[in-house]
């Protein structure tokens, strides 16, 4: 049975939109102060860990990264409880301070040269608070949206909430790449990549004061003003088996695979370009922000088809379509960024050499770069580093780097392939906020669907690039698969598999508690 939502209808559809657009934009903040961390990963890993080993100091990055994830079911379990007995609007205020403050408290830290271990220590901290807020905030933009919502179109409106997080990475790389563009290398280097951390402060303030003058949401309200609010929605969500039941189902049958497929789209696509196929920095954030401006309207699309054909059809063809082509799509990037794959133009080849000092050891460094180009229009640059140490005669050996520009055909290729990647994430993650929130009922709503939604992208999501960097480091390392570089997406193929399999056989398409 359909509970009519307690405000006269003139009134709801006047301030519905005003409602979408606050709660998404405090939501697309707190992604963006999320994700900016992710998307300077490798700079960060130079400047908070140990810089003697970088496969090391960037694993311990993701790791880091990482945490932010894991911790956010215990978020959604603590800001969850406040959200359905305080109310959604003041709770996901809280998080949306402790989010901003954590974001600029990083930029503020020094570097692992200054305090040593203390570095790493601190950020670890400071980005567990930022996965903290983040599992509260999600739950209660998403629940407040949709109790404001018409039922029959739950989907379409909660999709815009969906768009934020797209929007807060695009955001992330937007800012990165302007503050990159406006300094010299070494300048931002030094301390130009600590701007983006700074620049959440300033939208945290105007979020907070936008929200505050928001209202209850009426359902809550309506509640509350019947006594119909829970007083321990831990154990009624958690402790009583029938509504266990279907906070298991939500995880195991549609936000594990939802995760898993979001982070692979996104974030193993960006980690996948720099770190396995050594696309330029800045190529590969314009590779990836030009897939996630084209693809982001289908959020909301695959949100509005929700409503008209239900929600399980759309997200489990989009788990479908992600576990067959996932593998032929990632080793076409390779091969598009592949140099064995083009014709170098030997008479253009490039080399010079120049000779520095450290001007904190004192040190002698001889950098060599050597430039190779090809047909396609592609640029492969190496660089090798040899040092000697003050009283030695003779260089160390060299330490090598390099990165591919690629050509403008393959640019396009990449962002159609990354296009791909980014809709079906579209199609898993557009319904599934619509989806969470109908299947329980408002009295334990906040609670019930924050904690399966942080687990699924949290725990199987947030995990991921870790967990695949180090399958495809493994494979590279034992050198026994003849395409080592894949290896990785075993990971988000096979939990996408199993969830797709429960979501088959268990999930309804229509769920009946839809007030």
């Amino acid at each position: 049975m359909q509970e009519t939502i307690p405000v006269d209808e003139t009134t709801r559809k006047k301030t519905l939109w005003k409602v979408i657009g606050a709660s998404s934009l405090g939501t697309l903040i707190e992604w963006y102060d999320f994700y900016i961390f992710g998307s300077l990963a490798i700079i960060i890993s130079t400047k908070f860990f140990p810089p003697d080993n970088p496969t090391a100091a960037f694993l311990s990055t993701l790791a880091t990264f990482a945490a932010g994830f894991v911790v956010r079911p215990f978020g959604a379990l603590f800001f969850g409880r406040l959200g359905d007995i305080i109310g959604r609007k003041y709770t996901f205020m809280v998080t949306l301070l402790v989010m901003g403050l954590a974001t600029c408290a990083i930029g503020l830290v020094p570097g692992y040269e200054t305090i040593g271990f203390a570095a790493p220590i601190i950020v670890l901290v400071l980005r567990l608070l930022q996965g903290l807020a983040l599992g509260g905030e999600y739950g209660g933009a998403a629940t407040y949206v949709a109790e404001y919502s018409e039922p029959g179109k739950r989907g379409y409106r909660t999709s815009w909430i969906q768009t934020t997080a797209t929007f807060g990475l695009f955001i992330s790389l937007a800012v990165i790449m302007l503050t990159k563009n406006s300094m010299s290398a070494e300048a931002f280097d030094e301390w130009g990549w600590r701007l983006p951390f700074l620049i959440s402060s300033v939208m945290v303030v105007v979020s907070y004061f936008i929200r505050r003058n928001m209202d209850e949401s009426p359902l809550f309200k309506k509640a509350k003003s019947e006594g119909n609010t829970s007083a321990n929605p831990l154990r009624e969500s958690f402790g009583k088996k029938y509504n266990f039941k279907f906070v298991l189902l939500a995880l195991f049958g549609a936000t594990m695979g939802q995760g898993v497929i979001w982070y692979t789209g996104q974030f193993y696509a960006l980690s996948f370009l720099q770190n396995v196929c050594k696309v330029d920095f800045d190529q590969t954030n314009y590779i990836i922000g030009a897939a996630l401006l084209a693809g982001t309207g289908f959020f909301v699309f695959f949100g509005w088809l929700s409503d008209k054909v239900g929600r399980k059809p759309i997200m489990l063809a989009g788990m479908l379509l992600a576990i067959l082509t996932y593998r032929p799509i990632f080793d076409r990037i390779y091969q598009l960024t592949d140099t064995g794959n083009k014709t170098e133009l030997v008479d253009q080849y490039t080399s010079r050499q120049h000779v520095e000092m450290d001007g904190d050891t004192g040190d002698s460094l001889r950098v060599t770069t050597m430039e190779r180009f090809y047909a396609d229009g592609s640029v492969h640059t190496a660089v090798e580093t040899e040092t000697k140490a003050v009283g030695q005669s003779q260089f160390s050996a060299p330490i090598a780097t390099g990165h591919i520009h690629v050509g403008s055909g393959a640019f396009a290729s990449l962002v159609l392939l990354v296009f791909v990647l980014v809709l079906y994430v579209t199609m898993v993650y557009g319904p599934i906020a619509a989806f969470l929130v109908e299947m329980f009922p408002v009295r334990i709503r906040y609670t019930s669907m924050s904690l399966p939604y942080h687990i699924g992208n949290g725990i199987f999501g947030g995990l991921l690039p870790a967990v695949a960097t180090y399958l495809v480091a493994k494979a590279q390392f034992t050198n026994s698969l003849e395409k080592p570089y894949l290896e990785g997406l075993w990971y988000p193929i096979i939990i996408a598999g199993v969830s797709f399999v429960i979501g088959l056989l268990y999930l309804r398409n229509k769920n009946q508690n839809v007030q």
